[in-house]
């Protein structure tokens, strides 16, 4: 009888209104006519791998295989800094915080314009607009700059959002009715704090946070480099005003956040050639005018490698399949990766992630 009620108990339904899920695969089908009607190719890559994104703050989940192929090449004695750290995660693998890497392979490979909707993982993300699995749209196509990068999300967003309504018969989203706005990052964050990013020090940052109340760690006051009280400020101060009467697309951040961006020299000083989307105060995408120099992303892997240490975090591989590729050849390119599960969100005007997933983490 306990056991009964006890089963009985347990939760089963999802979380999303079933409806939603309906308009779900309503935005799927909408999202992939798009890029099937400009001649994209949709691509299927692992989503584990034993490559994976180097960054200072985003956690890949580890898995351990029992070994069950044979090596074609000698990539896992390489993966690592030192030998021993390479032996020892010969048969570590990583749920993809991104398709990024296997597809930009794709495109050194040769194929042209490609785009996923695929499953992303990344440790320890869940809250109102996070769940540790969660759906990515990503694209790239051979030949896109930084400017028709730029063009092509912001279609994106125009074409997809007016046949989401159409379909659905949802009344519009305000920001869906106007053309998305492009801003450089340095001018969207000095209209909201009268600093400019580029060239203010870390000691104007930390006065303005504690003008304006913005509460940081402890650590910072010792710690934080000048990247960490930008982005302090930029979440807690500027992105909230993003994107409410139109989509926003901030590009030029500072050239210290390339990430696997090339880097430029725009208003007078050096800036990362990324872009981002806002709507409804909630980021949506993030592009970058493709680094092609895999010698310029080795040097930044092993800047970010110190930082994971210094900060106590899991060490990850430093070589990769797609540094192979890059070293290859990996042609000129634009991609961009959007959230699915927000883009839903800030569709149908809800701030929870849980009003769009079946099962988040907690019921999976």
């Amino acid at each position: 009888m306990e056991a009964e009620r006890q089963r009985s108990s347990i939760r089963f339904r999802p979380t999303a209104p079933l409806e939603n899920l309906r308009r779900r695969a309503v935005l799927y089908r909408i999202l992939r006519s798009f890029f099937d009607a400009r001649n994209f190719v949709e691509t299927s890559t692992p989503t584990l791998s034993r490559d994976v994104v180097v960054d200072r703050f985003v956690e890949a989940i580890p898995v351990k295989l029992n070994k069950s192929w044979r090596e074609c090449d000698d990539f896992s004695s390489t993966r690592f800094s030192s030998p021993e750290v390479a032996r020892r995660e010969e048969t570590t693998f990583y749920l993809q915080t991104s398709p990024e890497f296997a597809m930009k392979r794709l495109l050194a490979a040769g194929m042209d314009a490609i785009y996923q909707l695929a499953p992303a993982y990344r440790q320890g993300d869940r809250g109102t607009l996070h769940n540790v699995e969660f759906t990515m749209l990503e694209w790239y196509r051979k030949g896109d700059d930084y400017e028709s990068g730029r063009a092509l999300l912001s279609r994106l967003v125009a074409e997809t959002s007016r046949r989401f309504y159409e379909e659905t018969s949802i009344e519009p989203q305000r920001w869906t009715t106007q053309e998305t706005k492009q801003i450089p990052f340095g001018r969207a964050f000095c209209d909201a704090t009268q600093l400019d990013p580029h060239r203010s020090s870390i000691a104007d940052l930390r006065a303005f946070a504690d003008a304006n109340n913005v509460s940081y760690p402890e650590s910072y006051k010792d710690d934080a480099e000048k990247d960490d009280w930008i982005d302090l400020i930029f979440s807690e101060v500027v992105q909230p005003t993003l994107g409410f009467d139109f989509p926003v697309l901030l590009y030029d951040y500072p050239g210290t956040q390339s990430q696997l961006a090339q880097t430029g020299q725009a208003h007078g000083c050096e800036v990362a050639r990324r872009f981002e989307l806002f709507a409804n105060g909630i980021e949506l995408a993030n592009g970058y005018d493709e680094l092609l120099d895999a010698s310029v992303l080795r040097a930044r892997i092993d800047c970010v490698a110190g930082q994971r240490r210094r900060d106590g975090s899991a060490e990850l591989p430093r070589e990769s399949r797609l540094l192979a590729a890059m070293d290859a050849g990996l042609p000129p390119s634009s991609g961009c990766a959007l959230g699915v599960d927000r883009y839903l969100c800030v569709l149908l005007g809800t701030r929870r992630v849980d009003d769009v997933l079946a099962f988040p983490t907690e019921l999976a």
